[in-house]
């Protein structure tokens, strides 16, 4: 699927370049691969970034600052659903994608593990968080992320912890969207398919001892792997179904 990662501009960061070359198997070159099907990382002054003809998947965790500063957090359906509580809390996104539910999660306080089991997207986003470290508004709420790139499941039962919130976002069909929102879903995935082994993901958290499980789905969705929520949080666009644990 990935067939180079293609440098442009100077005084860029070749070891990095060279890394990634090396972890995906593939060649560092200057002039991209040919063919409107050939997906390259695209490497340049502006970070990294996916392309496949004229579509390209970018991390931007910058993009978020309006978000999580100047009071605008509170109103973050995903905190209304995890409901943060006082003291220092440890939380895990299990399904990390592009980083952007977990950056809220951390702004709220939250310690965050990112599980993220796609190397793809793991790059993608070990790159987008490596950018936003950079921003002094965002440092040190970037500080408390943490990315692996694994099998959620081993990483989930090789925790040596019980969080206080483990979240859940399975891939979902996006509806209604358009422009760059809808070619940023398309290459989402293409890279990536839906959680096939939900329930067994659900499960394993569950094992974990979490005091509380968000799972984001669609409003009109099934609830994942069957199970009841305790509560829900409910948008136009979204639900978040909360299993609480005593």
């Amino acid at each position: 699927m990935l067939q180079a990662v293609c440098i442009q501009g100077k005084k860029l960061d070749m070891d990095r370049a060279r890394r990634l070359a090396d972890q995906f198997q593939v060649d560092l070159v200057k002039v991209p691969p040919q063919g409107k099907d050939a997906m390259y990382f695209l490497f340049d002054r502006s970070g990294l970034s996916l392309v496949q003809g004229k579509k390209v998947l970018k991390g931007d965790l910058t993009n978020m600052l309006s978000r999580v500063t100047g009071g605008h957090l509170a109103h973050e359906i995903l905190l209304k659903a995890a409901k943060p509580g006082e003291g220092r809390l440890r939380g895990v996104d299990a399904t990390a994608g592009m980083g952007e539910d977990a950056l809220i999660l951390a702004a709220a306080g939250y310690e965050m593990e990112l599980f993220e089991h796609n190397p793809i997207t793991a790059a993608l986003l070990q790159d987008s968080l490596w950018r936003a470290r950079k921003q002094p508004d965002l440092k040190d709420i970037v500080a408390r992320m943490k990315l692996t790139q694994g099998d959620s499941k081993d990483l989930l039962s090789a925790l040596t912890y019980e969080p206080d919130l483990i979240y859940l976002d399975p891939m979902f069909p996006e509806k209604k969207k358009g422009g760059e929102t809808k070619k940023k879903l398309q290459m989402l995935h293409q890279i990536e398919a839906p959680c096939a082994d939900e329930e067994d993901l659900v499960q394993t958290a569950i094992q974990t001892g979490a005091r509380k499980i968000v799972i984001k789905r669609p409003p009109e969705g099934p609830f994942l792997a069957g199970l009841t929520p305790s509560y829900q949080v409910t948008r136009k666009a979204v639900r978040f179904d909360c299993l609480v644990f005593s």
